[in-house]
């Protein structure tokens, strides 16, 4: 059984037991969290698929940490003006656990 999950704007493949990195959320660690905007669910026999989302369906999932992501440099330059610079961003994520897929 999988599904696929709205979570801020974008778009997940979940399954249960699975870990995903998500966008930041303002939620403690350890705290249960419900997604209601399924997209597409999967049963392996019948799939349903929402206009926009399926009616009925949720998702639970667990958060189990915040974090960082890779740093990601960005470097400009332009020849022969001694114009150089050099950025790094580290992007902020939510790690979660899908608990439950509930059609």
């Amino acid at each position: 059984m999988y599904a696929i999950v709205n979570i801020k704007d974008v778009q997940f493949r979940v399954e249960p037991a699975a870990k995903l990195q998500v966008p930041l959320m303002d939620l403690e660690p350890g705290s249960s969290v419900t997604f209601d905007k399924i997209l597409l669910l999967s049963n392996g026999q019948e799939i349903s698929v929402g206009a926009p989302h399926v009616e009925g369906c949720t998702v639970a999932a667990e958060i189990l940490r915040h974090g960082l992501g890779d740093k990601v440099r960005v470097f400009k330059k332009k020849r022969r003006k001694n114009y150089r610079r050099n950025k790094g961003h580290r992007q902020p994520f939510t790690e979660i656990v899908i608990k439950s897929i509930n059609a």
